[in-house]
């Protein structure tokens, strides 16, 4: 297991406060974790946590159409853009990926430590099936040094997201 306890002072950064006052008043506990390794990208998070790809949530912003909307995917798996409005019962619009201001703008994060809950916005939220195989798995916290171990059943409760077969499919399938 890595360092997880590397104390550099990101767990005060405004943006994982946030994240870490949403789950205390959920009832989840202050269980956001500062990694000594950055978290940015999902093999990133992956090696600094020292858990399996898949374990690791990667939030996901695409617009559709004047929505922004949440993808939460397995880090081992990509993305399927076109899905995205069927599986969240939207317009069938193509899904784009919004800049990295638009996506700071909408959710009050910076790439890179995009949490799946505490958006400055509500977005509608589609939650990739395949997490499942994990009875813990790892969102970001607001920075790319900070995530939190969740069960999906409190990611899908805390978010409100739809649980999808059809958003996403494994990195060596595409």
């Amino acid at each position: 297991m890595a360092d997880l306890e590397h104390k550099g002072g990101n767990l005060e950064n405004e943006p994982v406060r946030h994240v870490r006052q949403i789950l205390l008043d959920a009832g989840y506990g202050d269980r956001v974790i500062e990694l000594a390794d950055t978290a940015r990208t999902a093999q990133g998070a992956a090696d600094a946590i020292g858990t399996e790809l898949g374990s690791i949530v990667k939030s996901l912003v695409f617009q559709l159409g004047d929505t922004m909307v949440m993808a939460l995917v397995a880090g081992d798996h990509r993305c399927i853009a076109e899905n995205l409005p069927r599986a969240l019962n939207l317009d069938g619009n193509d899904a784009t990926r919004p800049d990295a201001d638009a996506v700071k703008s909408v959710t009050g994060f910076s790439i890179g430590g995009v949490a799946p809950i505490g958006s400055a916005t509500p977005l509608p939220m589609v939650i990739d099936h395949s997490l499942k195989r994990f009875e813990t798995v790892y969102a970001a916290a607001g920075h790319p040094h900070c995530v939190f171990p969740v069960s999906i059943n409190e990611l899908k409760r805390m978010t409100g997201g739809i649980i999808s077969y059809s958003i996403a499919r494994p990195l060596e399938d595409s």
